[in-house]
């Protein structure tokens, strides 16, 4: 199958399930390689996430720059239950996402399941797409323990 016949494919299937970022990203990847600028394929996937990731941790520090978050706010937030546990999950998750990208320097043809996994994740459980590292840190949690589990039998 073609990567026009994919792109058209994954347009649609972001048009039945109402995901806009997938439909996007579909048709902005197609007018590249319809206008041939397929050069920029390597940069895009390699500049991609980055940038992606950018523009994310923009939308994160707003309420910083247009200070609606005080010093005297994340005081509180820090010392906090909440705030002591998000410390916690930011810093898990972090962690997490490292080792996603070992199992990926590892095992690089495991992106296309990954890609697979969130475009279904979008479409039918609503969920936002937020880069192949968790993904893949959550696939390296599960092969740890489901190989713990096969170890056991």
């Amino acid at each position: 199958m073609s990567g026009e016949v994919v792109l058209v494919l994954l347009i649609v299937i972001g048009l039945i399930g109402r995901s806009p970022i997938i439909s996007t990203a579909a048709c902005v990847l197609l007018i590249v390689k319809l206008v041939h600028l397929e050069r920029f394929l390597p940069t895009i996937e390699r500049r991609g996430l980055e940038l992606g990731l950018l523009f994310l941790t923009f939308s994160v520090l707003v309420p910083f720059a247009s200070e609606r978050i005080s010093s005297k706010d994340m005081m509180n937030v820090i010392t906090s239950w909440p705030g002591i546990l998000a410390l916690t999950g930011g810093a898990i998750a972090t962690y997490v996402n490292g080792k996603g990208l070992e199992m990926l320097k590892f095992d690089p043809q495991l992106i296309v399941g990954l890609v697979v996994g969130s475009i279904i994740g979008i479409v039918f459980l609503r969920g936002i797409p937020v880069g192949p590292l968790m993904a893949a840190g959550i696939t390296a949690i599960l092969f740890k323990l489901f190989s713990f589990i096969a170890d056991r039998f």
